[in-house]
């Protein structure tokens, strides 16, 4: 039997080779560096083993390791930033058994890409499994994504835009009022990313549900009671167990075969559906009898569309979503909205923290504009906090939540220009934006590895003398920035999330100082490159996060 499993193990590390130079020839033909990587990352089994291979080989000196050993790790474009592609070009690719990736760090052709988005395809089936409740705007093919654009792009709208303002501006005062508590003034703060993660969940819920709830510090044990925290509730454990819903369907979960812990998320899941059916039905009532409902996401959902007209048997009489892709897409709105303004928040307090000039900066901003009518109100503040958008752009440029944007090219080779070169990239390749290498390339970025949120700043010296408001954003090179991606295929939720982080931040910075906790006999400087370290101590799931954001305790104080 050991045998049998020796020639087994034998064949399959023998096909991987074979496999393995056959993509090696088959990408020669671009003419473009290549690196052989004899497991590829995307290995399924190989996940499983990587984490653990990669603290056995982080003990040895790096010079130690193969080449290739960096791309087989996890998120290695992080660690990477732009090195590789200052050492082979705008252009390589690595070859592996499974298939070729190419990786492109160039403005122009990064720019070609977005606007050729049938030529350079985002490989929809790699998200199947977002579809926890239905089909949705990841998982749509070419031809149907622009029906699910239309839709989605309908709830983003000022209207709520100015109550994800007010929102935010709550939650974080409330926020505000626990970190700056006595328990929390003298140990500091339990979990900053823990907080923001209730924060940004609070937002999402409340947006949702239209149905403020109350803020609950990670340092503190109680629960929502008001009437709509099942759906608070439901939510949150939808999102902290997304992966587990991915992978095991969730009326599986509720099967008395699964312990009781999978069998409280089944009917967590459940229940979330629950709430989003009789929001549906709630919302299509109110829209036929002629009232504005609740103005939640199902509200603008449920107006840019005829939900039963879709859902009816033969040509659709609409370009709605049925009810299944609302339920699908309501779902990615939260999964992709959560974690990535709840990291992002996460990064930039601890950053904060590790620069006081920084907060000052800022915070001199936030009482300006805030002093010329002592009012908080969207429409007039957040286009003027332009210091606060430039603490968010800094942040995504060096943490965006995604390293790369995966693309392929379409079912026939595609031409794709790098300088003064054409190169011919075989069909259904790999192909994609290296966003942190752009981000960090210091062909596009002066000093690019530092966090410098004065790098998005231009001063307007005419209205300088005139003693107006005379600070504005820059706007990079194009594409040589898109933490939300960019042409016809962005982010809906960018404006979404700009809103969410300006106000919350805003808030903080107004009357509060953040400080780091210093452990015994640590010094100023040296509990500064501690926050650095962990900061920079990254891992990549499905968005990348500080792998213990925890070594480093935050202290809010109230400025004097």
């Amino acid at each position: 039997m050991f045998e049998y499993l020796i020639a087994l193990v034998g064949l399959y590390f023998g096909w991987s080779l074979v496999c393995l130079e056959i993509n090696h020839r088959r990408a020669s033909s671009m003419g473009i560096p290549l690196v052989r990587v004899p497991v590829d990352p995307l290995n399924i089994l190989f996940q499983v083993f990587e984490p653990h291979l990669w603290k056995i080989l982080d003990l040895f000196p790096s010079v130690m390791m193969p080449n290739f050993a960096r791309y087989m790790r996890r998120g290695w474009f992080f660690l990477d930033k732009a090195d590789s592609h200052l050492r082979y070009g705008p252009i390589f690719a690595c070859v592996t058994p499974r298939g070729i990736h190419v990786q492109v760090c160039d403005s122009e052709a990064i720019h070609d890409m977005f606007s050729r988005r049938f030529d350079f395809v985002r490989p929809s089936e790699n998200y199947k499994l977002l579809e926890v409740y239905g089909p949705c705007i990841s998982t749509a093919s070419p031809t149907e994504w622009p029906r699910h654009r239309k839709i989605l792009a309908a709830p983003f709208n000022e209207s709520v835009m100015k109550f994800v303002w007010s929102e935010s501006l709550e939650q974080t005062k409330q926020m505000n009022a626990l970190w700056v508590s006595s328990k929390n003034s003298t140990n500091g703060i339990q979990s900053v990313a823990k907080d923001t993660r209730t924060l940004s969940l609070n937002v999402l819920a409340a947006t949702g549900f239209r149905r403020s709830f109350s803020f609950r510090s990670s340092s503190d044990g109680e629960t929502d009671t008001d009437a709509a925290s099942s759906y608070r509730e439901a939510l949150s454990t939808v999102l902290d167990n997304a992966i587990l819903l991915m992978l095991i369907p969730p009326r599986y979960l509720l099967l008395p075969i699964f312990p009781k812990s999978l069998q409280r998320i089944g009917r967590a899941a459940a229940e979330f559906k629950n709430h989003m059916e009789r929001m549906l039905e709630e919302e299509t009532t109110a829209l036929k009898q002629g009232k504005k409902g609740a103005g939640s996401l199902m509200t603008s959902f449920v107006k840019a569309m005829n939900t039963y007209e879709a859902q009816h048997e033969g040509p659709k009489l609409s370009q709605g979503l049925s009810a299944e892709e609302i339920f699908g897409n309501i779902f990615v709105i939260n999964f992709a909205g959560h974690d990535t303004t709840a990291n992002t928040l996460a990064f930039s307090m601890v950053l904060l923290a590790t620069e006081p000039e920084v907060q000052e900066w800022v915070a001199e901003e936030v009482r300006k504009v805030i002093m010329e009518n002592d009012d908080w109100e969207y429409g007039r503040l957040f286009p003027q906090l332009v210091r606060c958008r430039a603490i968010l752009f800094e942040t995504l440029r060096l943490f965006p939540p995604i390293l790369s944007l995966p693309k392929r090219t379409s079912s026939k080779p595609q031409r794709l220009q790098i300088g003064d070169r054409s190169i011919l990239i075989p069909a259904n390749t790999s192909t994609s934006p290296s966003l942190i290498a752009v981000h960090t390339h210091p062909q596009y970025w002066p000093d690019p590895l530092k966090w410098n949120p004065s790098r998005w700043i231009i001063t307007d010296s005419n209205a300088a003398s005139s003693g107006s408001h005379h600070e504005s954003l820059i706007t990079p090179l194009r594409d040589t920035y898109f933490p939300w991606s960019d042409g016809p295929q962005n982010c809906p939720g960018l404006k979404f999330s700009q809103v969410e982080f300006v106000a919350v931040l805003a808030s903080l910075m107004c009357h509060h100082l953040l400080t780091i906790v210093r452990e015994d006999g640590e010094t100023k400087k040296q509990a500064r490159e501690r926050a650095v370290k962990v900061i920079n101590d990254c891992d990549m799931q499905l968005l990348l996060r500080m792998r213990d954001a925890d070594r480093v305790r935050l202290r809010c104080e109230r400025r004097s």
